[in-house]
């Protein structure tokens, strides 16, 4: 039986140093914010949040069908934060751990979600490990969550944890995002993209 969790997409940035939006890259003809959100309802969350910003009116357009509820975040170029601040606002008082992802891991795979919904119990958050950095996709507990509301500009909920240690699920191949052209290039090279120039 599927944890009881709530999920959240942040997929407001503006994607500046790609130059192109990375949530309408497509991955099988598939955008990577329609794949995130059908990989996202797979754990059948009961309430699914896409946070978006830049780019809103086409993003919401590409979600239009899919079970999700779109927030746009007027605030989205001050940093990630303030998405955060907006989906703990929209959850509050659910009492729910809360699946967190993003949309540029293009390696990306349901598999992982399922592995991070088993390894999570609710004494502690649980993060994916890369390399030697750990981060999204995050199973946060009401309680971190919660405590979004006191994060500023461009930081995660990272800064959250000072004095805890999160549990961790490993998934090297989730270190490769989408920042720039080489990044891009990459991952179409990979498999996990479509080429944008065909």
């Amino acid at each position: 039986m599927t944890m009881p969790h709530d999920a959240v997409i942040l997929a407001a940035g503006g994607s500046r140093r790609l130059g192109r939006p990375k949530q309408l890259l497509t991955r099988g003809g598939e955008t990577l914010v329609a794949r995130v959100a059908r990989l996202v309802l797979s754990t059948r969350p009961g309430e699914a949040i896409v946070v978006v910003g830049a780019h809103a009116n086409e993003v919401a357009t590409v979600l239009g069908a899919i079970d999700v509820q779109v927030i746009v975040n007027e605030l989205w170029q001050t940093g990630m934060a303030s998405s955060l601040r907006l989906a703990a606002d929209a959850l509050a008082g659910r009492g729910r751990p809360t699946l967190v992802t993003v949309v540029d891991q293009p390696a990306l795979e349901a598999r992982h979600f399922d592995a991070l919904i088993a390894a999570h119990d609710d004494g502690q958050d649980t993060v994916t490990a890369y390399h030697e950095a750990a981060g999204v996709p995050a199973i946060l507990r009401a309680s971190t969550l919660s405590r979004a509301m006191e994060l500023e500009g461009d930081v995660g909920f990272r800064r959250l944890w000072s004095g805890t240690t999160p549990r961790s699920v490993r998934a090297d191949e989730l270190a490769d995002d989408l920042d720039n052209e080489s990044d891009l290039r990459r991952a179409v090279a990979a498999g996990w993209l479509d080429d944008p120039g065909e």
